[in-house]
């Protein structure tokens, strides 16, 4: 199966709140459960095309929300960004955050009840693992018998120690440059001061650093020439294993690694090889965003799939936006030609701008020719974010993160579009939009097409872009084509980044019928996958291909041989 990822928080899935407030908090906005992914909504998901669902936010993590009354350590306001908090500030690994359960002292119950109901959807479940950083408070209430907490024996009148789990700024009081005591009585407190999660070593982080996170220590000492310090093991690594076998335990299926080029390639090279030995076809997906490290993280640090963000992503989000020409994805699939199948492809995620927000598109429609490239350009897998198929604008200002055009993961919120497709539970389509219909129908349509055309799940690939460079009736920047063949099949693809119609002649290369074998075939029948017609065109490098592609459009042609 070619892998389709579906990413999804929990905490804004199924929020029926329809009257959110700024800032509000769980009892005035509300917040999705676990519960919510019912069969149904399984089923819902997975009719879009997913293979994958990556529930974001589930490992506990510092909120402002009070749950004393169930044996949870509370959190100082100063340090929680937003009234939920972040995902990605995690406060007990061992533990399921309590915002998504119906019964909070069986919240993990209710995961494991969660995994079960996906995997019989059949569908795969997708865990966040954030290796980097943890909540400043960090203390795990449900720590395992024999496990000791984070920083419990380190030294911390040493700034570095192979053996101490933080960094540390000894003698020095945390003296943040943001507001250090919000809603409290009294300002955070912290003596010695740690170092911030963002590679912040010293006490003044400020409100652009990951200020609410603080850094762990895998051994590297980065203020004395990086020196590594990997023998004897780490104290830290031993304890990241330990929670990364925990979660496998559970049955889930991958992890999705938050920030893993922060963490050393040695740890992600010893700690990986074990938990796959004991858990045979568990997977792991890095977030990586330097490309001199790709190989690194793939070869030797035994990851499956990385982020393809500073290549893919960032060229489709300058062609969409008209800043930079269509040829340029030629570049991108090039640059990484010998780890393609390890790259994974999106349009869409938590840190990124919606599609149809102001800062980025307006129009959800400009992005189907991008989606058809990162879906269908090679057998690698692709993403999208929910809500991105109904053309989520993410333009609320919830709270912490702001009016950005981005979908809060630091608030508690209900999305409309979400929350109308979920419509109580029901997935009727009876409060969604003409429009919302017919885009989540063209994004089922194309995310199923990858499994179910072999020739784009498993085939070969092959760019036109050189062969029509400068053509007559082509616009090498505002039109991609490329083929996909497998046996007896192949499927020309053509899209169109303009708003008009364009109506084309595409040469194909002699060279195209030598790498695959293939006859000429003039006035041949194609049928277009994604309207469902037919049509009747040239395949041969003798005469051009006349087409017509619709404005923010495509053409899927399979012809069979």
């Amino acid at each position: 199966m070619k892998k389709i990822i579906y990413q999804v928080l929990p905490r804004l899935f199924g929020n029926g709140h329809q009257r959110c407030v700024k800032n509000g908090s769980i009892r005035q906005n509300g917040c999705g459960k676990m519960a919510n992914f019912t069969p149904l909504a399984l089923q819902k998901i997975k009719e879009l095309g997913a293979t994958h669902v990556w529930f974001t936010g589930i490992i506990e993590h510092a909120t402002q929300t009070d749950y004393t009354r169930y044996g949870i350590q509370p959190d100082h306001a100063a340090v929680v960004k937003g009234k939920a908090g972040s995902p990605y500030a995690i406060k007990d690994y061992y533990d399921v955050d309590p915002d998504l359960a119906m019964d909070v002292p069986g919240r993990m119950m209710e995961f494991e009840s969660l995994v079960e109901r996906t995997h019989q959807a059949g569908l795969q479940v997708i865990l966040d693992f954030v290796p980097n950083h943890v909540a400043r408070q960090y203390h795990s209430d449900r720590l395992p018998a024999g496990e000791r907490q984070l920083g419990e024996t380190d030294n911390p009148n040493m700034a570095f120690s192979p053996a101490n789990n933080f960094y540390y700024i000894p003698n020095t009081e945390l003296q943040g440059q943001f507001d250090m005591q919000g809603e409290e009585a009294l300002p955070y407190h912290e003596f010695p001061a740690k170092a911030t999660g963002n590679d912040k070593f010293d006490a003044y982080p400020g409100k652009n650093d990951w200020y609410e996170t603080v850094k762990l220590n895998y051994g590297i000492d980065y203020l004395n020439g990086w020196q590594r310090y990997f023998s004897p093991v780490p104290d830290t690594w031993h304890k990241m294993l330990h929670i990364l076998l925990f979660w496998a335990d559970k049955k889930i299926d991958a992890f999705r690694c938050d920030m893993a080029e922060m963490v050393p390639v040695e740890f992600w090279e010893w700690a990986i090889p074990q938990v796959k030995n004991l858990h045979p076809g568990i997977e792991f997906i890095a977030e990586v965003y330097n490309p001199m490290q790709y190989r690194d993280y793939i070869h030797r640090g035994h990851f499956d799939y990385l982020y393809d963000k500073v290549g893919l992503y960032d060229t489709l989000f300058g062609i969409i936006r008209g800043a930079q020409s269509a040829s340029t994805i030629s570049q991108c699939w090039q640059q990484v030609g010998d780890i393609q199948d390890h790259m994974l492809n999106f349009l869409e995620n938590h840190d990124e701008l919606r599609i149809a927000s102001q800062f980025f598109a307006a129009n959800p429609l400009k992005a189907i020719p991008a989606l058809v490239v990162s879906a269908c350009l090679n057998t690698n897998p692709m993403m999208i974010y929910a809500g991105q198929e109904l053309g989520e604008p993410g333009m609320d200002e919830e709270g912490f993160s702001g009016l950005d055009g981005r979908t809060t993961i630091f608030d508690y919120w209900s999305p409309d579009t979400l929350r109308r497709w979920y419509n109580e539970g029901t997935f009727d389509g009876k409060k969604l939009a003409k429009e919302e219909k017919t885009l989540q129908k063209i994004y089922a349509r194309v995310l199923n097409l990858c499994n179910t055309e072999a020739a784009i799940r498993e085939g070969l690939f092959f760019d036109l872009t050189y062969a029509n460079i400068g053509g007559w009736r082509y616009n090498e920047h505002r039109q991609f084509s490329f083929v996909r063949k497998s046996d007896n099949e192949l499927i020309l693809v053509v899209v169109n980044f303009d708003s008009e119609p364009a109506d084309i002649a595409i040469n194909l290369p002699i060279h195209l019928f030598e790498y695959f074998r293939l006859p000429e075939m003039e006035r041949v029948k194609a049928h277009e996958l994604l309207s469902g017609k037919s049509e009747v065109i040239n395949f041969t490098p003798r005469f051009a291909t006349d087409l017509v592609v619709p404005g923010y459009g495509a053409k899927l042609l399979k012809i069979k041989m």
